[in-house]
């Protein structure tokens, strides 16, 4: 049975949509083309039709993950003012974030996958890093263009070092202490960080 090119899209974006978050939560091996299928609610079978390779779909979710989040980021520095720094701190290195890798940052969830993959999933990679640096650039402080990209990408370094660290380790004591750290070393007082979507 055929279907019409506004559902190929529409199955295509869902299949994209189901792939982000679970390579999140799972990673690139961590479900196979069957399973990511039947998430999204359509067959196996459909899927060749849609992607030439699973590579090419962890790409092109790579790619929708870091636009999504690259947004998120964008609308809270611009509603939050002087304030955004902090409040991405604040949201980014909180334990609700740590819990929630399939909706939280790609950049964490997926660097190291990533590393292992070919050159489309690491161009993707890539590209959709460059727009929170930037983002960060506006944020951090700095007293010209070069020191302030060299502040950006010390905090988001240290940002997604930390959150890796935390959802890894075993201990919710010290998952929360790694956390805690890092957004005292970054300019934030020990305390309850607010609860968000990084």
């Amino acid at each position: 049975m055929r279907v019409s090119k506004e559902q190929a899209a529409e199955n295509r974006r869902r299949v994209v949509e189901v792939a982000s978050a679970l390579f999140r939560e799972r990673g690139f091996n961590g479900i196979g083309v069957a399973d990511l299928m039947k998430e999204a609610g359509l067959t196996h079978g459909g899927f060749y039709g849609q992607f030439a390779s699973k590579e090419d779909l962890a790409a092109e979710a790579c790619a929708h993950a870091m636009e999504v989040a690259a947004e998120r980021w964008r609308v809270s520095a611009e509603t939050k003012g002087d304030e955004a720094l902090t409040a991405l701190l604040d949201s980014y290195l909180s334990p609700r974030h740590r819990d929630r890798s399939a909706a939280g940052c790609p950049i964490a969830a997926l660097a190291i996958d990533v590393a292992r993959q070919g050159g489309v999933a690491r161009s993707a990679f890539t590209r959709g890093l460059r727009p929170f640096l930037d983002g960060l650039s506006r944020l951090v402080p700095g007293r010209s263009v070069e020191a302030k990209r060299r502040a950006a990408l010390t905090t988001l370094s240290e940002m997604v070092g930390a959150l890796i660290l935390a959802r890894a380790v075993d201990d919710p004591a010290l998952s929360e202490e790694i956390l805690e750290a890092a957004r005292a070393s970054l300019g934030r007082p020990p305390g309850k960080p607010q609860d968000g979507d990084a």
